[in-house]
């Protein structure tokens, strides 16, 4: 008798132990790491799209989300195919201050701090972009910039894909600001800055 109850519990415990490993290998079977999961590879051939391709090309005529550019002169600094002369938004203070950063980030290498033209690149030997404060370029739409920024022009290539559109803008706005301290006379200066010019001579 008391060897058929050891034997009875000998038995209960491995079904338990048994019953234990078979649940655990249920869950474990179950279990889908995000390395596992199922995905089309790039380029992987699918049934899912005609064409028996996985990646598709977008929609024709289709437009990110906040990806429409309807403002041609916010985006191009042109309307109807005339250089704007205006800026697309108020410029601030602030936000010349800003473009005078990015302009010494981005212009500044080739045309030099105060835009002759003279930056540290020329100086290295590479080719001298035009003065930005010739009376050309001083007379030039603040478009035009913006459109040669974006463009490129010349040996300038495009800076579309490394400057964001707001950017380009006050860099503009500061490239217009530096041309006009470099050409406005003393006596049009505030009282404070023409006792400052005075005094430093």
């Amino acid at each position: 008798m008391q060897r058929t109850k050891q034997t009875f519990r000998t038995i209960r415990k491995a079904g338990l132990v048994c019953a234990i490993f078979c649940l655990a290998l249920l869950v474990t079977s179950c279990t889908m790491t995000m390395r596992d999961q199922p995905r089309v590879d790039p380029y992987e051939p699918s049934a899912f799209f005609g064409g028996e391709q996985s990646a598709l090309l977008p929609v024709a005529d289709t437009v990110p989300v906040n990806g429409a550019r309807t403002d041609d002169a916010l985006y191009t600094g042109q309307v109807d195919g005339q250089y704007v002369e205006e800026f697309p938004f108020l410029v601030t203070k602030e936000g010349l201050e800003y473009g005078r950063q990015r302009y010494d980030i981005y212009c500044a290498p080739c045309h030099g701090y105060v835009g002759d033209g003279d930056g540290m690149v020329v100086q290295r030997g590479f080719k001298e972009p035009p003065s930005l404060n010739q009376d050309r370029l001083r007379e030039a739409a603040p478009g035009y910039f913006f459109y040669a920024i974006t463009n490129g022009f010349g040996s300038m290539p495009s800076y579309a894909n490394r400057i964001p559109v707001h950017d380009r803008w006050l860099i503009v706005a500061y490239v217009k600001a530096l041309q006009l301290s470099q050409h406005v006379l003393v006596t049009e200066l505030p009282a404070d800055d023409q006792a400052k010019v005075e005094a430093a001579q």
